[in-house]
């Protein structure tokens, strides 16, 4: 059976892919290690951290539609000269797409001439239209696709997204009652009291876990997406860019590259922080004293030059072999992973510190000395008595470093060494807009756009993170983890 569309796996999606696959692994290690199970069972606990992890997860499940491509089927029939044997002949175009552009087709393919503000049924700019008198006139034309269903926008535009808003909202709404019944049913099952049993315990406000919060939390989501989805439909919500593309849209494609940003930087910089921040403070001596020259000397240059000089010598080597990319989005894709290596490489430093000083405390622990005595080899000493025990800096310092990894993103590209022109990108959005921003009228929708979705992200990450150190900190949660 031929597929109706060729599946295309770029670098960055494999190492996505990868990168949930281990996520979903450490998951199930938790639920057979107590210990390592109750200082997340906290962090869910409390409701900040409960209501943080659901807005990041829905974060990260967008990045993840976005990240499976593949190129959309072009058929066309095709008749074999042997008039018995009738085939088709299935070809497929050169366009990578996403799921997600899928499930946003109508705001993808709904292009404008040019600016438009949210909401709008009409153009920001004149345009000379000749009458049937031959007599000239400058007028607002009425977008293509903008309200376009309406006969008469001035009187029936807020009635009609009234009327979306409501449809949206009902929609969401069976959507959510349909998640919350699956969950009871499942939970439910798996309880030793039944449905009805674990019910009454939930409503009883008994359960150890904000279970109000969650589903009240979810059901904002939900109701908001449905909301934007269904009004996104008839009008840009958003407003449109000076070539006519959906704000909207541009924001949440945008999603992906902020998260691998932070997620796949995060690859890069452990492996690196950890081996020689754990091997600095166990070994001491020589070894101690190049790791620190190699930090200290990487610390000492400019971050922003170190990153402007090592996107230059990409982008040249882009330009010199522009026939080893496909595609602009394959290239556009290269680009991005490297300046997630190079993001990698110049922020390991603070983390190896904090590991290599850790280190030095760990290895004058009884147990440690009482290890070394019995003869332990180093390297078991290294991997099963250090590490996991420096572990809960690791994870703190991981989800702190995210949201300040995004908001790198933004600014580099905001001085152009940042993602390629062609990715969808916060930074990218910020960077059009400045010069938009002159404009008379202001054209102030494509910076607000990008800003609270920056921003939402930013903010629950940040309170992720505090949550996260309060229940891993040893120091804080009073040794329980």
């Amino acid at each position: 059976m031929t597929m109706p569309f060729q599946p295309v796996i770029l670098i960055t999606d494999a190492l996505f892919f990868l990168l949930t696959a281990a996520i979903i692994a450490f998951v199930f290690m938790l639920r057979s290690r107590l210990h390592l199970k109750r200082p997340w069972q906290k962090v869910v606990q409390r409701k900040t951290g409960a209501v943080s992890l659901l807005v990041l997860l829905c974060y990260y499940s967008i990045a993840l539609l976005d990240s499976m491509h593949f190129h959309p089927r072009l058929v066309n029939g095709m008749e074999y000269q042997d008039s018995s044997q009738v085939q088709s002949d299935y070809q497929y175009s050169n366009e990578i797409l996403s799921v997600l552009d899928v499930i946003m087709t109508p705001m993808r393919i709904q292009v404008e001439k040019t600016f438009s503000a949210p909401l709008a049924t009409q153009s920001l700019s004149k345009e000379m239209i000749q009458n049937d008198d031959g007599s000239i006139d400058r007028i607002y034309p009425r977008l293509e696709f903008g309200g376009a269903h309406l006969d008469n926008p001035a009187t029936d535009k807020m009635n009609d997204i009234q009327s979306l808003v409501v449809q949206g909202l009902m929609k969401g709404l069976l959507i959510w009652m349909g998640i919350c019944l699956l969950c009871l049913l499942v939970l439910g099952g798996l309880s030793s009291s039944g449905i009805a049993g674990y019910f009454c315990y939930v409503r009883s406000g008994q359960s150890e876990y904000p279970v109000a919060t969650i589903a009240l939390c979810l059901a904002v989501i939900i109701v908001l997406i449905n909301i934007s989805m269904t009004i996104g439909t008839y009008y840009h919500l958003f407003g449109t860019d000076k070539v006519g593309q959906d704000v909207f849209y541009q924001a949440i494609k945008s999603i992906r590259t902020g998260v691998l940003i932070g997620a796949l930087t995060t690859l890069v910089m452990l492996p690196v922080a950890i081996i020689l921040g754990s091997m600095a403070g166990f070994f001491r001596g020589w070894i101690d004293d190049l790791i620190q020259y190699v930090y200290t000397t990487l610390s000492s240059i400019p971050n922003v030059l170190l990153i402007a000089a090592s996107v230059l010598l990409i982008q040249v080597y882009m330009n010199n072999h522009a026939d080893s990319f496909d595609s602009l989005t394959e290239r556009a894709d290269m680009r991005l992973l490297f300046l997630c290596l190079i993001l990698g490489i110049t922020s390991w430093t603070g983390l190896c510190r904090l590991l290599r000083a850790e280190t030095f405390k760990l290895r004058e622990m009884e147990y440690i000395q009482a290890a070394t005595a019995f003869g332990v080899s180093q390297f078991k000493i290294l991997s099963r008595h250090i590490m996991p025990n420096f572990m809960h800096i690791v994870l703190i310092t991981v989800v702190l470093d995210f949201s300040g990894l995004v908001l790198a993103e933004a600014v580099l590209s905001y001085i152009n060494i940042g993602v390629d022109p062609a990715t969808n990108s916060w930074g990218n959005m910020i960077n059009q807009a400045r010069l938009e921003m002159a404009r008379e009228p202001v054209v102030w929708w494509s910076l607000t756009a990008a800003f609270i979705f920056m921003f939402i992200l930013v903010l629950f990450a940040n309170l992720f993170a505090d949550v996260v150190r309060d229940a891993l900190d040893p120091r804080i949660s009073g040794g329980d983890a």
